[in-house]
Parts: structure tokens; C-alpha cells; sequence
């Protein structure tokens, strides 16, 4: 059984990507603010003691920006693995900003995180990310002995752990064992 701390992005601005009028995905580019660094130097000292051995992250860039301050300040190198990625809240990826995932994301809430019987949602159901998450982990967790930072998202943090809202800059541990996929 491998420890897991799944650490989700600090705070990320979308100004860069709002200001430009750029629809859906294009919002994976967007990079931290200065207060989402300061989050992400925090959750590195903070867990400065559990000697992690390896860090992977998603490849969002405001994921990925938290996982290069965090691997610098506790000196681990950034593996990316893309079935890290946030929530997909339209597969069509046409979204226009965040009132369409908000809205997206209610109805995830009102079916409980799982498509209706029957109906296909545009949104990924939270078992799909669960899925997705648990065989990523499943790729970097044969390579190490050690524990293992996993910076993502808050979805797929859910998604892995039943915990929503977990704040920007902030962890839960998670342990993994492959014998339960």
C-alpha cells in the first residue's frame, strides 16, 4: 500500500486566458496568481517531513506550475501524467467560462456524480475520473517504495476520496492499494 498525498493547485488566474475571450479548455492554461504561489510554497513545507520520494502531476498548467515550486522546494523531480487532469465538465469542450462549469457541475451534483440511467451527459461522470485518476496512480506508485505527491485537481480529488471542496494549496492523504482495482 503506497501513501498518497493528492495536493490540489493553488489558486490559479484566469485573467490571461478571460482577457483574451478564449472558450473552454483554453482555460488550462492558466497559470497561478501571486497568492496561489505562496499556496503552493505552503503545502511543500508543510509536507517537507513526510518524505516524499516522487511527484506527479496533472498536465494543466496551474497544476503543473504548483508541481515545479513544490518539486524545487523539496527537490523532486515533476513526472506529467494527463489522466490527472481535471474534470471534464463538456466533452464537446465549448464551454465559455465558469457559469457553464458551475452549471455543469450542479447537475453532476443533482445525479449524485453519475449520469442518469440511460442518459449521456455531456460532463464526465466522477466514476470515469476515478478511473482514470486510480490507474495513473497505479502507473507511478510501481516505480517508488516511498510516498507520493500527486498534484491535481479538485474534482479528482473527490472523485478519489468522497472529500469535496478541498481548498487551493491544500492536501488529503490517500492511500492506494492495486489490489482494490
Amino acid at each position: 500500500m503506497t501513501q498518497i498525498y493528492l495536493v490540489r493547485h493553488g489558486q490559479p488566474d484566469y485573467a490571461p486566458v478571460d482577457s483574451r475571450g478564449w472558450p473552454g479548455m483554453a482555460a488550462d492554461a492558466a497559470p497561478l496568481t501571486p497568492e496561489g504561489a505562496k499556496q503552493a510554497e505552503a503545502v511543500a513545507d508543510l509536507l517537507s517531513g513526510i518524505g516524499a520520494t516522487y511527484l506527479v502531476s496533472s498536465p494543466f498548467t496551474r497544476a503543473l506550475h504548483s508541481a515545479a515550486i513544490i518539486g524545487h522546494r523539496l527537490a523532486l523531480g515533476v513526472r506529467v501524467d494527463y489522466d490527472l487532469r481535471d474534470w471534464l465538465p463538456d466533452s464537446t469542450g465549448s464551454w465559455r467560462g465558469v457559469a457553464d462549469v458551475r452549471a455543469a457541475q450542479a447537475e453532476l451534483d443533482e445525479y449524485g456524480g453519475e449520469w442518469p440511467e440511460g442518459i449521456v451527459r455531456a460532463w464526465e461522470p466522477l466514476s470515469a475520473v476515478r478511473a482514470r485518476a486510480r490507474a495513473a496512480l497505479a502507473r507511478h506508485t510501481a516505480s517508488t517504495d516511498g510516498p507520493v505527491l500527486a498534484i491535481t485537481h479538485e474534482m479528482v480529488i473527490r472523485a478519489l476520496t468522497g472529500e469535496r471542496d478541498t481548498a487551493h494549496g491544500s492536501h488529503r492523504y490517500f492511500r492506494y492499494d492495486p489490489a482494490d482495482d
